[in-house]
């Protein structure tokens, strides 16, 4: 029996794009155990995908040798690297068996950031780019979103929240104005010009994100925040129940198409050859054509040029005016 393991530690993104692979397995493979592994804080990403036999976490500060003792009692037929880390890299030499991954294109990316030129030929997105790790098990992409499943513990408590909050359930929307790195933030004036229009139209906005979000929320102001409140299943409950969101390159935005709800998108330092665009579903994604696009891989702390027209220049009617348009 095929006992096949996909590995993805980090980043939150990154774990929900490896769904469409985990679907695609499950169904080519029916009778397959599939076992994710990925660090303990994400696993409730993970943890309700009905297409996967178990999930299994990396614990905080535990060793990967201890990792590759555990995983092989599940006697493994498969390993999918998916991550292509010093620490997956580690495990498959620690587990040995018939391993395989993906092409991360790095050279094309560093081209790309450092001259401007193209050389990515066709533009593949990440989660299509994961099947590479699987072209032994006969699978290919069927192009529909991503799966971010959801309790009913956290879909429970959303309903509750939203009931104690007064708010209609068809008039919300969730706006992730975090990220990692600072060029990847829309300003926190335009957010606040988007709270404004929003509230304006009898639609409700709700910051979402973690614990390092509350100061942006509450540099917003006038808005409501469960940024660093809800869990990671509890804030894709809430993502589902919105009418539209709102986010940068981040994983809310991957977590957002994972539970069917429009996304406006938009980018600024980071670029759609990436791969990282919001892939299936419905979205809609705002940028600007800047001859110094990419700058980096994944934002960095300032703007090279000092400018940042990548995203200042997205104005906060623009985005409004799409979110009207997508969300109907």
């Amino acid at each position: 029996m095929l006992s096949i393991l996909l590995v993805r530690f980090s980043s939150i993104g990154d774990v929900v794009l490896t769904t469409p692979l985990v679907r695609a397995l499950r169904r080519r493979h029916p009778e397959a155990e599939l076992t994710f592994v990925t660090k303990r804080a994400l696993v409730p990403l993970v943890s309700d995908n009905p297409h996967l036999t178990r999930v299994v976490a990396l614990e905080p500060d535990e060793p990967v040798r201890a990792l590759a003792r555990r995983l092989e009692a599940l006697a493994p037929t498969h390993g999918l690297d998916l991550h292509g880390s010093l620490r997956s890299r580690a495990l498959r030499f620690l587990l040995p068996g018939q391993w395989s991954g993906y092409r991360k294109r790095k050279l094309a990316r560093g081209w790309l950031i450092s001259t401007k030129l193209d050389w990515y030929g066709s533009h593949v997105p990440v989660p299509e780019r994961y099947f590479e790790a699987a072209r032994h098990l006969d699978v290919h992409p069927d192009g529909a979103a991503p799966e971010f499943a959801i309790g009913p513990q956290a879909r429970t408590r959303v309903d509750e929240w939203i009931r104690t909050e007064g708010l209609h359930r068809g008039a919300v929307a969730a706006l992730a104005p975090g990220a990692a790195h600072a060029t990847n933030r829309w300003p926190a004036a335009h957010w606040a010009a988007l709270v404004g229009r929003l509230t304006a139209r009898g639609v409700t906005p709700v910051i979402v994100g973690g614990a390092a979000d509350r100061g942006l929320a509450a540099q917003i102001g006038g808005v409501r925040s469960v940024a660093g409140t809800f869990s990671l299943q509890e804030t894709g409950a809430l993502l589902a129940r919105a009418r539209v969101v709102v986010s940068g390159d981040t994983g809310v935005m991957h977590m957002a198409t994972g539970v069917g709800a429009p996304v406006i998108a938009l980018f600024g330092p980071t670029v759609r050859q990436f791969g990282f665009l919001p892939y299936g579903g419905r979205a809609t994604v705002l940028e600007r054509s800047l001859d110094c696009r990419p700058c980096s891989a994944m934002g960095s702390k300032r703007c090279p040029m000092g400018h940042h027209r990548c995203l200042d220049d997205i104005a906060p009617a623009e985005v409004d005016a799409a979110a009207q348009q997508l969300a109907g």
